[in-house]
Formats: C-alpha cells, sequence, structure tokens
C-alpha cells in the first residue's frame, strides 16, 4: 500500500503457528473471491459490500446517504445498484449488520429490482419493514441474532453480538469456499452496555485462531486516541441534569438510540415525571421497541400525548424529541422557531442535546442553538457535560480487534478518505504487511486467491444515484448545475413572438425574472436588455437565422455576455420563441 510509510515493527507469529498467512479456514486456497464495495469507502454513509465466489454474490449492509449542500432538491444517495440487477440471479441475499439508515436506506430502492432474501436481527428488521411499507413492497424476510450460524446460499454466516449506539447490533464470520471474512460492521468495545450484552471478544479471537483471510473494519474514529466512553458515562450525566432541575426538560437524540432513549424514561420515572415524545421518526421506533420488548417494565401509564402537555406542571414533565441534527422539520428546531403545534418554550426550560454533529450539520445545529438562547433556555451540548458518547471504537479498541483476529489481508472500511489511510498505517504498525492493507474506492473489487490479492479499479460503477422524489437516478451532473445556478443567480426567461411566414415580430419581446433582480428597481438594466435581444433578432433576420435553435442560441448567448458585463452574475437564461 503505496500511501503508508514502513514502519520498523515486525510481526511475531505465536509459538502455535495462529499469525497472518496461515490457510484460510474455508480448507481452500485456490478458490478465487471478490469483495466489491458499492458504497463506504472513501466516505460516512450508503455502506454496502458485495462478497462474489462462484456465481454467488452475498451482500453486506444496504444504505444510503444524506445529499451534500449544494445537491438543491435531492432527497437521498444510494449506490448503484446496476451491478447487482445485471447479475440479480446470483444475489443470494442481503445481511444487515444494524439498523441505522446509512445500512438499511438503499434496500427499498434494492428491492425493486433485485427482490432478494433480507436476514436483520429484530431492531433493523422492523425498520426495513417499515420502510418497505412505505414503498409498497414486500421481501423474504429472516430475522436473525447474536450467535445464530446460518446459511444464504454458499456462505456460511454467524452472527456476532457487537455494541453500537443502535440495539441489536452485529458483526459477521462470513465463510465460503474461496475463504473466510469478518465484518465488524460499526462498532464499539463497551463493558458496560445499558443492555447488558458485552461485544463478544472471545468469539473474535476464535475466529482468529480459526484463520480469517479478510478483515473489513469501521474507520470512523481512527483518528481518536484512547478508548471510547461507555455508555455509562451518559446515564451518570442523565442523572446529573435531574437531580438538579426542577424545571422542564426537553431531550433531543437520535430515534434509533432505543437503549439510552429507555434510561431517560426511567430517570423521568424515578423523578416522578411524565414523558411526552414528540417526532414522526421518534414515535414510530419507539413503538418497535415496545412491540419487540425492548422498553420492558416501562408502564404505558408514564406516557402522555404531546398535545395534552398544557396541564402537567413543568417539574413534571420530560419531553424526549427528535432534531438533534437541526433538520428543518424536526421537533425541536418548529419548537427553536415557534412552529410547534404543542410545545412552546418557557424560560429556563432545560434542553438536552444527546447527540453529536454529523460532520456538515454543524451549522444548522447552531442556527437551532442560537434560536434556543434568545429563548432563554438552558441548553446543554455534549461539549460541555458528558450527554453523549459515540457508537464507533477509537484507536485502542481497533488495536484489540486486529490483536484478535490476525487476518491475511486487511480492507479498511466505513470512512473518508483519511480515516481509510490512518487505519491502514494502524493495522501496518501492529504487523500487517503493507501490500496486503488495501484501499479500495466504490466500485473497485478486490481479488483474493489463496495468498495472492489485487485491486481491480473500477470493476464496476460507484457513482451516487439521487432520489429526488420518485425519481431515481435521472438527476445528474447537469441539472445539479443548473439547480445551483439558479439558486445563486436566477433566471430570466425572454418570449418571442415571430410571424412564421415573414419572420417579422408579432409583439415586443417579453421579459421575465425570477431570483435575479426586483424589477420595479432595476427597470433600466431590463430596457437594456430588451434591446440586446432586439438587436439579436435584428442580427438573426439579416443573416436569414431565424430558424428556432439558431435564434435560440444566439439570444442565450447574447444576453449571457450583457449581464455578466453589467451584473458578474450568470443567471439561467431561457429564450422561448413562438411562431403565430
Amino acid at each position: 500500500m503505496a500511501t503508508l510509510k514502513k514502519t520498523n515493527f515486525k510481526y511475531n507469529k505465536n509459538k502455535k503457528g495462529k499469525g497472518r498467512g496461515r490457510k484460510s479456514a474455508s480448507g481452500s486456497s485456490s478458490v478465487p473471491f471478490k469483495v466489491i464495495p458499492l458504497g463506504g469507502m472513501k466516505e460516512i454513509g450508503k455502506n454496502c459490500t458485495l462478497i462474489e465466489c462462484q456465481d454467488e454474490i452475498l451482500v453486506i449492509d444496504c444504505g444510503f446517504a444524506f445529499p451534500e449542500y449544494e445537491m438543491f432538491g435531492i432527497d437521498v444517495v444510494i449506490p448503484d445498484f446496476a451491478y447487482l440487477k445485471n447479475n440479480k440471479d446470483k444475489v443470494k441475499g442481503v445481511i444487515i449488520t444494524h439498523g441505522h439508515e446509512d445500512h438499511i436506506g438503499g434496500i427499498p430502492f434494492l428491492i425493486q429490482d433485485v427482490n432478494v432474501p433480507v436476514y436483520a436481527s429484530p431492531l433493523s428488521m422492523g425498520l426495513i419493514d417499515h420502510k418497505l411499507e412505505e414503498h409498497g413492497l414486500s421481501c423474504e424476510r429472516h430475522v436473525i441474532k447474536a450467535g445464530d450460524v446460518f446459511n444464504v446460499g454458499s456462505f456460511k454466516v454467524e452472527a456476532i453480538q457487537t455494541n453500537h449506539s443502535i440495539a441489536d447490533s452485529i458483526a459477521f464470520s462470513v465463510k465460503f469456499p474461496g475463504g473466510h471474512i469478518v465484518h465488524t460492521g460499526d462498532f464499539k468495545i463497551d463493558y458496560s452496555p445499558l443492555d447488558g450484552k458485552v461485544i463478544d471478544l472471545n468469539r473474535f479471537s476464535q475466529l482468529g485462531d480459526e484463520g480469517v483471510d479478510l478483515l473489513l473494519c469501521d474507520s470512523t474514529n481512527v483518528l481518536r486516541d484512547g478508548f471510547t466512553p461507555s455508555e455509562a458515562i451518559v446515564r451518570k450525566s442523565i442523572d446529573d441534569i435531574f437531580n438538579n432541575t426542577s424545571q422542564r426538560i426537553i431531550i433531543a437524540t437520535f430515534a434509533s438510540n432505543v437503549h439510552r432513549i429507555k434510561y431517560f424514561i426511567e430517570a423521568s420515572i424515578a423523578h416522578h415525571r411524565r414523558i411526552a415524545v414528540s417526532g414522526r421518526s421518534m414515535e414510530n421506533v419507539l413503538e418497535l421497541a415496545r412491540s419487540l420488548g425492548y422498553l420492558s417494565g416501562i408502564p404505558d401509564s408514564v406516557f402522555v400525548k404531546i398535545s395534552e402537555i398544557r396541564n402537567i406542571p413543568d417539574k413534571d414533565l420530560t419531553i424526549i424529541t427528535t432534531g438533534s441534527q437541526g433538520e428543518p422539520m424536526s421537533a425541536l428546531t418548529r419548537m427553536a422557531y415557534d412552529n410547534h403545534k404543542s410545545v412552546k418554550l418557557k424560560k429556563n426550560d432545560v434542553v438536552v442535546f444527546s447527540s453529536s454533529p454529523i460532520p456538515g450539520n454543524e451549522k444548522v445545529i447552531s442556527q437551532v442553538v442560537n434560536h434556543l438562547y434568545e429563548k432563554e433556555v438552558k441548553v446543554v451540548l455534549a461539549t460541555s457535560m458528558d450527554v453523549h458518547v459515540s457508537g464507533h471504537a477509537s484507536i485502542e479498541e481497533l488495536k484489540l480487534i486486529h490483536t484478535l483476529i490476525r487476518p491475511k489481508f486487511f480492507l479498511p472500511a466505513h470512512g473518508e478518505y483519511r480515516h481509510l489511510v490512518e487505519h491502514g498505517r494502524l493495522a501496518q504498525s501492529l504487523g500487517q504487511p503493507s501490500n496486503h492493507i488495501f484501499l479500495l474506492s466504490n466500485g473497485d473489487a478486490l481479488k483474493i486467491e489463496g495468498s495472492k490479492a489485487q485491486i481491480i479499479k473500477e470493476y464496476t460503477s460507484g457513482d451516487d444515484i439521487m432520489v429526488d422524489g420518485y425519481g431515481i437516478g435521472d438527476v445528474g451532473a447537469s441539472v445539479l448545475k443548473d439547480r445551483k445556478n439558479l439558486s445563486q443567480s436566477g433566471l430570466i426567461t425572454v418570449a418571442v413572438a415571430l410571424d412564421t411566414a415573414t419572420g417579422s415580430l408579432m409583439a415586443k419581446p417579453e421579459l421575465r425574472t425570477r431570483g435575479f433582480v426586483y424589477a420595479q428597481e432595476h427597470q433600466e438594466l431590463l430596457e437594456e436588455a430588451l434591446n440586446i435581444v432586439f438587436n439579436t433578432i435584428g442580427r438573426c433576420y439579416s443573416s436569414d437565422s431565424l430558424d428556432e435553435p439558431s435564434l435560440t442560441k444566439a439570444i442565450k448567448s447574447d444576453m449571457k455576455s450583457f449581464i455578466y458585463r453589467r451584473t458578474k452574475r450568470s443567471p439561467v437564461i431561457i429564450p422561448i420563441i413562438l411562431y403565430v
């Protein structure tokens, strides 16, 4: 791996010969296989990885990403499923590590064209069911849990208990004729998780002893030293807030973090508070969690409808809400901007952000926080108090996983490019040979055959597919460029009516603008622009170039030059030629 610096560290195999380079657990080293990421490489989002061996394909995760700032009008971004569509007869199933959107959000878009079995843990499957129902879809579904071993085609899959910021998170061991792959999914090592289910490090060690050909490992927090704190820290901080607050408490967090939300509820009950829930996604997830037994022991009587909170004293009320990322239509944002039907913020309300900003959301979160300060509420952020911890492993946890698994080859996953590079360097510092570490882009393939591995660049499309309403992939770079221009400089339309027989003007050209200038204050500029149109038509008339394509091109070119010369702006110019 050319980007990694060489180290002087030498890997020492243990005396039993269980180090790197041993024979794969499949018992074969001659059957080639490929690992093909369609998403999740050099980005955080739309995770989707394929394992292909002997005309069979297994898909691990199928997520989406939220649009970047300049993807105007785009709802979500999904992987390009063209390879799976073209090989749908080979696809045996999709296995899911956990229920976050960047791991399950793309499933409805895949199932539309490649309807294959889906294997997921109870909470993940419940969230997937809800998504499929919204799209009017269904699929063959298999609910699994940590410790289960099952076959998907020729792939023998084992689900392994891990810890993350959502319940039922699992890693996968996948054994097949070509070899043995371990995929960690998103994880951290938490010795005191709120649900009591500790990551199964013993099983990871056993798999390492059996022999692992390839490890794919979460890289999100590779730049963070030490260990990621336990959820128990959040529990202590929440206790401190409840013990020292006699006002109304409003907690914003991720709807999917069921165990943390359960503790918010338990803390409220301990302090004799009723609980109201606000936000559609929060209501849906909690309803699902209750049906699956994750909120066992919580009586229905402690909940109150958000529309009925007016009759409850502030000291007796907790509101759990969406909006920790400043989403424009979320419940907390509507509260901050006085647009919520049932909640009007009061002076000294306590608003807790039990989350950290997803990269790119910092600005909108800051705007919401400033509006909250204007309302004289007390805002508690993760930067000032331990009301949130990450769900991803830091450096020391990653070292432990590498040491336990000891893979022959390593593929950093789930991270931006800097994360993948640094994770590769970390693996090399632990003795992984640099030529056994691979950085892939979406659409590349890593082909492994025994002790040999090579990257096949651009093996298939790794493009982003943009979803806009019901349109999937019909918005490309040119459309986004037009949307960007419209948002920055506006629109000018020029309507021209010509006599079909003579080519002469039937009426004065009409010029209209949207988002360019305020017409009433810029009449002189618009009159000059109209004269440009007249001159262009006259020139085309003289040169006998009054056909629609030639005239449209000429008006657009002359207007663009004039407007930029006068204003240094580049609005979208649309000539409309009518022949009467």
